[in-house]
């Protein structure tokens, strides 16, 4: 009798099995798509400094494979850059690099220029710690995730570190960010590029979502003209 009763369970225990796996892969897609909801990065500067002033409200961009903060407006920026549109997805992590082990997660891809298209990874340089963007050649090797966002979905980190985000002034007017990873400031890898004079300036990245522009309407196309039978033929 008990093996009769645990046989006609079977289709029921294997029926919600079966649901529950549909429903982690659903929720699985809908956390996908929130992920890849596209992104200008915005930095936010609590300090009282005249510089912290300045980079607040600035948007990350960029240009030259590294990653700075210039102003929101394009027409403003001396260089010109890119303004930084970004979204997470999963970084794909090559078989000859996992012995070593590395916390996975997700990536920081970012459009890099809009005609063509083209699509880089940012990342933190390994020695000078500067935020750069390239290809997966490029960032394989480097820090380049797992980046994140806090629970309000608004707040960036990295290495789930949220407020290790500095950006320093390499040359005047110019400011390049850095992830701060050891937690001093920056002193050693800054002393170590001569950088130690410039100014600096801590801050936090937040996530500003870009609404999508939904696709043109198709044009309409005019009505062919209709054939119209020579007189005297019906």
């Amino acid at each position: 009798m008990i093996g009769l009763l645990a046989l006609t369970a079977i289709p029921t225990v294997t029926g919600v099995s079966l649901a529950s796996s549909e429903q982690r892969k659903a929720n699985q897609r809908k956390e996908e798509a929130r992920r890849m909801v596209k992104f200008n990065i915005v930095a936010e500067c609590n300090g009282d400094t005249d510089d912290d002033r300045e980079l607040n409200g600035m948007v990350v961009v960029v240009r030259d494979e590294k990653v700075y903060l210039a102003d929101p407006d394009p027409a403003k920026r001396d260089p010109p850059a890119f303004t930084a549109l970004a979204f997470y997805i999963e970084y794909p992590e090559p078989e000859e690099l996992k012995y070593l082990k590395r916390e996975r997660g997700l990536g920081l891809p970012t459009y890099v220029q809009d005609n063509p298209p083209l699509l880089n990874w940012i990342y933190a340089d390994t020695e000078t710690y500067e935020l750069r963007y390239g290809n997966r050649s490029q960032s394989v090797e480097q820090l380049v995730e797992p980046w994140d966002w806090d629970k309000n979905e608004r707040v960036i980190s990295l290495a789930k570190k949220e407020n290790r985000f500095i950006a320093v002034e390499e040359e005047e007017g110019e400011w390049a960010l850095y992830y701060d990873r050891d937690g001093d400031e920056l002193a050693r890898v800054l002393e170590e590029q001569d950088l130690l004079d410039c100014a600096f300036v801590p801050l936090t990245l937040v996530r500003k979502v870009v609404e999508e522009k939904p696709p043109p309407p198709p044009t309409a196309q005019p009505a062919a003209p209709q054939a119209v039978a020579p007189r005297g033929q019906s």
